[in-house]
């Protein structure tokens, strides 16, 4: 299934795409894509109706596809091609990071670049949505876990996260360094997460053109990973990092600036669309 959410910010309804790709009301059945609505039994739920009888949507909006987001945990340098393009070593173990739940806004949202910034960047990532409370978790439970899988653009400034001082906290979770959907692709339409297409395109040129093939530490062992230091709850997203192409490994640097254009899509998860604003 794909969910999504829709509707002016701060107001979303809950919805699904049929098999004809139109977008159906699910707010009769579900309060909202979170909470109890993803977890196994949650989902069983929604699959079992007949989305013929749900009312049809014209959609104006997007909205972030998962609400009640407690934690949005990232993956630093999780791409070896990534992490070659930056002049980093793949790490030993992988590099977790906060982004602030405020930084999620929808995919066709604006992006802001924040007052001062001089280095604001883009990142094509795969998330992962966690459905079921997950805490000390082998790798064969791991997937037992997740919901599913959205778009993701981590977006970031360079000069906040690297060269002041402190965590790359504050690089990472400006207001709109989240858009995130258009939808939440349940698992089982995801044959294989470690190997899908991804792909961002910033004012029409192409800068990331990758795979999650070349992820170092995969789906199944960061979910277990994390769960051996923090319980997981239903609505967190993992981001699992970036491969190559991001403006700050190209020579010269390339940064985003108000009026830029930015597009950005993984296979069968969807598209994003952001104009660059200043904020």
């Amino acid at each position: 299934m794909k969910l999504l959410r829709y509707g002016p910010v701060g107001r979303e309804k809950p919805g699904l795409v049929d098999k004809d790709g139109k977008v159906r009301d699910l707010s009769a059945h579900v309060e909202d894509i979170a909470g109890d609505a993803i977890s196994p039994e949650g989902l069983r739920k929604i699959a079992a109706i007949d989305a013929s009888s749900l009312p049809l949507v014209e959609v104006d909006r997007y909205g972030p596809c998962i609400a009640g987001t407690g934690k949005f945990i990232c993956i630093g340098l999780n791409y070896s091609d990534h992490a070659a393009e930056t002049g980093a070593k793949v790490p030993p173990e992988p590099i977790i990071f906060m982004k602030a739940t405020s930084a999620i806004v929808g995919p066709n949202d604006d992006v802001e670049v924040p007052r001062g910034s001089e280095k604001t960047d883009w990142e094509v990532e795969l998330g992962v949505v966690i459905g079921k409370h997950a805490k000390y978790v082998s790798e064969d439970e791991a997937l037992d876990h997740v919901a599913g899988y959205c778009l993701i653009n981590d977006v970031s400034e360079r000069a906040f996260q690297a060269e002041r001082q402190g965590q790359w906290t504050k690089g990472k979770s400006c207001d709109t360094f989240g858009p995130t959907g258009p939808w939440l692709v349940t698992k089982d339409e995801i044959e294989d997460p470690q190997n899908l297409k991804m792909w961002l395109d910033v004012n029409g040129h192409r800068y990331q053109d990758g795979s999650s093939a070349t992820m170092v530490y995969g789906v199944k062992y960061l979910v277990s990973y994390l769960s051996q230091f923090m319980s997981l709850h239903p609505g967190d997203i993992i981001s699992t990092g970036t491969p190559p192409g991001v403006g700050l490994g190209q020579k010269p640097n390339v940064f985003l600036k108000a009026g830029d254009v930015i597009a950005l899509g993984i296979e069968g998860l969807g598209e994003q669309r952001q104009k660059v604003v200043q904020g």
